[in-house]
């Protein structure tokens, strides 16, 4: 069934691209304000662009016209951030960071997380986080009239010691990150524990390949 975008609703085009892209990383993001303020608020529109240079991406949505959060409002006047990746264990304080508090509260403090110092940022990333990737703005693409997407280059990713097997080789558990995407509806999670490996073909092996797939 073709779902033409052209006379669908917004809203009616939010819950198509949320019921079939997924599961969506998650960018919990912490970011400062100029005052010291601390903010966090996870984002589902999210991911890598870029390998070199270090490139991620995420969308942000606001309340109203003109607004995108205090993340968007922080990112704009300092320029850093620090993209957080949500284990399973850390679903539910995730998920209180994702409410609409108003300004000033202390969304960290609320869901019961610390923070740790960051290495080339003055934001500071969430202690208990798995992974969190230290990163410069690049550049906001402003998509609408309270939408933006932040690109950020990453200047450092921490990864929880007893997940990293061999840190000269940059080898990473992955399994063992245990991350979470988001799915459709308001509140679907998925949990990355069901894999299978496809290893990439080769060119030279491909006609091989084709005729064995042929015969199958």
């Amino acid at each position: 069934m073709l779902f033409d975008f052209a006379d669908t609703t917004n809203k009616d085009v939010y819950k198509l691209l949320v019921a079939t892209i997924g599961p969506r990383p998650i960018a919990w993001v912490t970011t400062q304000d100029v005052d010291g303020t601390v903010n966090a608020a996870p984002f589902s529109f999210f991911n890598a662009m870029s390998g070199n240079p270090p490139v991620v991406a995420f969308g942000i949505g606001g309340r109203a016209p003109g607004d995108v959060k205090d993340t968007g409002g922080n990112i704009r006047r300092t320029g850093e951030f620090v993209v957080n990746l949500c284990s399973f264990e850390l679903a539910e304080a995730m998920n209180v960071t994702a409410i609409d508090f108003p300004r000033g509260v202390d969304e960290l403090k609320e869901a019961g997380l610390t923070t740790a110092p960051s290495r080339h940022i003055k934001v500071p990333r969430i202690a208990e986080a798995p992974v969190a990737m230290e990163c410069e703005r690049l550049v906001i693409v402003d998509v609408g009239i309270d939408r933006a997407v932040v690109l950020g280059t990453v200047k450092a990713i921490y990864v929880r010691d007893d997940c990293v097997l061999d840190k000269d080789k940059c080898y990473i558990d992955t399994p063992k990150l245990d991350l979470i995407g988001r799915m459709h509806g308001s509140g679907w999670y998925a949990r990355v524990t069901d894999r299978f490996e496809l290893p990439r073909i080769d060119l030279a092996d491909w006609p091989a390949k084709k005729l064995k797939m042929a015969a199958e």
